[in-house]
């Protein structure tokens, strides 16, 4: 029997934390150090886009220049009457911006992808860790004539699972659904169009 106490069990898990932690930690800065400087560019522009300070230069800069250009500032010229250089500006501006934000946002898509994987990967093991556990359980209970281990859910638990065919039984599923869907639709247009 294990003689370790609650605290310094406690303890140990406490560790295990922190060393992941600090793993994942050291894994995220050496992923941002590996970043070239267009990315840098891109996420400095889309970090600070997406800012207070970044909404709040906006109101003063526009602000001002429909004050000036509505005349409420009879001591500064009108400089854009008809408010054309200002929309000119702001599109300019809104493509710029949105390029930056879709560059960011495929870096953290790929990043994304790679912790899916990640955590793919480990689910996979563990259920694997986890089959092997209740088919050494089983085996025992068995020996030991534990009436338990003669349920036949257990055979269908003590199995593999396998990944491609839980990956086909999900597209199948989802493709079911969507046909089903599109028919509902296709059959609900079809009502409105024969009641119009």
């Amino acid at each position: 029997m294990d003689d370790k106490t609650p605290a310094s069990a406690q303890s140990e898990l406490a560790d295990v934390v922190e060393r992941n932690i600090s793993t994942l930690l050291a894994r995220r800065r050496a992923e941002e150090r590996r970043k070239g400087m267009q990315e840098r560019i891109a996420d400095a522009i889309t970090r600070f886009t997406g800012s207070m300070r970044f909404v709040y230069i906006h109101l003063v800069v526009y602000g001002l220049w429909i004050a000036i250009n509505l005349g409420w500032l009879p001591f500064i010229p009108k400089f854009d009457a008809s408010f054309v250089k200002l929309a000119m500006v702001a599109s300019v501006e809104a493509i710029f911006l949105s390029t930056f934000v879709l560059i960011s946002q495929n870096r953290m898509a790929a990043l994304a992808d790679k912790r899916a994987d990640l955590d793919l990967q480990i689910s996979l093991l563990a259920e694997h860790e986890i089959t092997r556990l209740i088919q050494l359980v089983t085996a025992m209970a068995e020996r030991m004539g534990v009436e338990e281990s003669k349920n036949p859910e257990l055979d269908e638990l003590a199995q593999d699972v396998a990944p491609e065919a839980v990956l086909d039984k999900m597209d199948e599923t989802r493709q079911r659904f969507e046909s089903a869907e599109w028919s509902k639709g296709k059959r609900r247009r079809r009502e409105e169009s024969s009641q119009d």
